[in-house]
């Protein structure tokens, strides 16, 4: 249609995302995204959503790609669940270490924003946060730890993660995050042992 203006949607919520992303929910305003992302406010609005909305797309958006990481990453958790885990806090070393992204993680510094966030946003903060803890427990129980046993590991491995985001973020290197991650790691080698 001729006067109407056209623009890539998955562009614009990447740009979206990466701007949640570097300065957190509460510090991004629309003006913000609206740089990010080249469209003017009323394109957001009518395109992409009030600014809670917006955001909840980026959270999914974020939990959808490097979920399908994680999950490739666990896949071989039955068989090997110590080289799984390792491969899974791969993706996220990997991810940190991207320069092309911001630091940290947009999951877990939206749970550290749970108190400033609509009760809506808050709560969708809190289940990506437990997809990711869901993930983990389901691997590690095909991985022959007992019930018991897989709860325990994917929380505390579901706990690590999320700090090695926020350590990243404070400024820790790659071999602090390395050396987080094989405590983690040898611990569970230890463990599931037949």
């Amino acid at each position: 249609m001729a006067g109407k203006k056209q623009f890539d949607m998955d562009a614009a919520l990447d740009a979206a995302m990466i701007q949640f992303w570097r300065d957190g929910y509460a510090d991004t305003s629309v003006d913000d995204l609206s740089r990010a992302t080249g469209l003017n406010r009323s394109s957001i609005y009518s395109s992409l959503g009030d600014k809670d909305t917006l955001f909840l797309r980026c959270l999914d958006l974020y939990a959808a790609r490097y979920g399908e990481k994680y999950d490739a990453a666990l896949s071989c958790a039955a068989s090997e669940p110590a080289a799984a885990v390792r491969a899974f806090f791969d993706v996220t070393l990997e991810r940190i270490a991207d320069p092309e992204l911001p630091d940290g993680c947009l999951i877990a510094q939206s749970a550290m924003a749970v108190p400033v966030l609509s009760p809506s946003v808050a709560a969708h903060a809190k289940q990506a946060l437990g997809r990711q803890h869901s993930r983990l427990r389901a691997a590690l129980k095909a991985g022959r730890l007992t019930d018991q046993g897989a709860e325990a590991f994917a929380l505390h491995a579901a706990a690590v993660n999320q700090s090695l985001a926020v350590m990243s973020r404070a400024g820790a290197g790659p071999a602090q995050l390395r050396a987080i991650v094989g405590v983690t790691v040898d611990a569970l080698s230890r463990a599931s042992r037949p």
